[in-house]
């Protein structure tokens, strides 16, 4: 493997232009959803990258915007040792190397195409296959998933929700890609279901050495995904670092709260921080000065609404955003 990560950004930015009145004598100033705002990250070849937060925090702009599905406002993308966000770059070429699965597959899959059009359409229009090998591509593909070849001529209104996202997974990695952009591939599903897709992601990982990023707001799935973990809070990262590390030990107010929401099985067993987050997501459109999460922290203080603390290292491999991250080193009790 190469040394360079798959995957870098840096200072990406995604802003969304909020339309102004009916007036055409307004004189206000455009505004901006602010749903990017100076994200840096990086993933190495062959592992996984969770990123999570609450809804409406900009994980799945972020993912939109570094598969080029939404055009960067500013900031950089690297994909492959090749810089992939200017215009003059054959996105063609980077959706061969580079996949997508989405959340809903109901909104992901043509309804009026069997499974075997969906995924044989990427494979001719992007590999330039023919239809002996596209047949062969499919099966295969197919199969790896654990469907039936004959699952082919189906609609996906004749397969479950699991079967559809096993198929939109098959139709990701029936290109060989380097990365597949995963945004919240099993939040549709059932319990039980969505432990069946987890598995597979993970057999296809190590099967065809895939590098994934993982979009979702679900703790377990990212502990059970991911290697590394960033934390994303109104448009940045706020809190990064290997992901066991990150659940066990968390420093950014806002990860401790997050980890502390998340339902235990076992309530003689909850084992998190009395910690828990106050109030909703800030507006996008005019964040709070200072750290954007001061309104809803107990640590809080004057220098936090005047300040925005940058992602520093606070120990080996572990970096946090916030000015009083001393006061927030405190270790998860064990089971």
């Amino acid at each position: 493997m190469s040394d360079s990560p798959l995957l870098r950004t840096v200072d990406l930015r995604k802003y969304f232009p909020v339309r102004k009145g009916l007036s055409l004598l307004s004189k206000t100033a455009q505004k901006y959803v602010r749903a990017v705002d100076g994200i840096s990250i990086t993933i190495p070849e062959g592992k996984t990258l969770g990123v999570v937060g609450e809804s409406g925090c900009g994980k799945t702009t972020l993912a939109l915007t570094i598969a080029m599905l939404t055009p960067p406002t500013g900031g950089e993308v690297y994909f492959d040792g090749k810089r992939i966000d200017s215009g003059r770059v054959d996105h063609k070429s980077v959706y061969r190397e580079m996949q997508v699965v989405f959340q809903d597959p109901d909104s992901s899959l043509d309804p009026h195409m069997t499974i075997g059009e969906s995924i044989g359409e990427p494979l001719s229009g992007l590999l330039g296959y023919g239809g002996a090998e596209v047949r062969t591509a499919l099966e295969e593909s197919l199969v790896a998933v654990g469907m039936p070849a004959g699952f082919a001529n189906r609609l996906p209104r004749q397969l479950s929700g699991g079967q559809k996202q096993r198929a939109a997974i098959a139709r990701a990695i029936s290109l060989h890609p380097k990365l597949v952009i995963l945004d919240e591939p099993t939040s549709a599903l059932d319990a039980s279901v969505q432990a069946q897709i987890l598995k597979l992601l993970v057999e296809l990982q190590r099967k065809f050495q895939l590098s994934y990023l993982l979009i979702t707001h679900n703790i377990a799935v990212a502990k059970y995904l991911s290697d590394t973990l960033a934390v994303m809070y109104a448009g940045k990262i706020v809190e990064r670092g290997p992901t066991l590390s990150v659940i066990q030990r968390p420093r950014h107010p806002y990860t401790i709260a997050l980890i502390n929401s998340a339902p235990v099985p076992d309530p003689w067993k909850r084992n998190l921080l009395q910690m828990e987050i106050r109030g909703e997501v800030p507006s996008a459109i005019n964040p709070p000065p200072g750290c954007r999460f001061n309104p809803r922290c107990p640590y809080a203080e004057g220098v936090c609404s005047v300040e925005d603390p940058p992602l520093l290292e606070i120990e080996a491999s572990r970096e946090a955003a916030c000015h009083f991250v001393d006061k927030t080193a405190v270790q998860v009790k064990s089971e």
